[in-house]
């Protein structure tokens, strides 16, 4: 069962709240080329960025909106809608995919209800797949937040996830 402190718990910025974006864009008020920096602290602040955020930064930066969205929509790191509280990347690299990273994808898939890039009803889980993060020995891998679990088998994805879950994902234990 997760503690309530635990720091990989997400808490994001309220999106009514301009405090935070106010800071951002003093921080990079007329330094050039700080377009990307100044999107990844919105995201970081916010945990997406939302139009009226992406607006705001508009107005405030000196870019264009169409310059924001241009970057925003280029580059995977950034998100246009909010994620879960669990973000959860499956590697899908050369090797973790001939380790059985589709079988893994497949299991979580089943088990949340949600295919890749979605997120559950309940704001839980995201669902992502990505391109090597870089730990080809522990393939196949599984990072839910900041946590790495590799040298999956379908079988440990329910166990990993109930981990995660709000309620401690029931009474079945590991």
């Amino acid at each position: 069962m997760r503690e309530e402190n635990c720091s990989c718990a997400r808490r994001f910025a309220d999106i009514n709240d301009l405090g935070p974006l106010r800071q951002i864009l003093e921080r990079y008020r007329g330094e050039r080329g700080a377009l990307i920096p100044m999107l990844q602290d919105a995201q970081e602040a916010y945990g997406y960025l939302d139009e009226k955020i992406m607006r705001e930064l508009a107005k405030g930066s000196g870019y264009q909106l169409s310059q924001l969205y241009g970057v925003a929509t280029f580059y995977t790191q950034f998100r246009l809608k909010p994620i879960g509280e669990h973000l959860i990347r499956v590697c899908h690299g050369t090797a973790c995919h001939v380790a059985g990273a589709e079988q893994i994808s497949e299991e979580i898939y089943n088990f949340l209800g949600i295919r890749d890039g979605e997120t559950t009803e309940d704001g839980q889980f995201t669902v992502e797949s990505v391109m090597c993060v870089g730990a080809c020995s522990l393939s196949p891998i599984m990072i839910v937040d900041e946590d790495t679990h590799g040298k999956l088998r379908p079988s440990d994805v329910r166990k990993v996830l109930k981990r995660y879950m709000r309620d401690g994902g029931g009474k079945e234990d590991e």
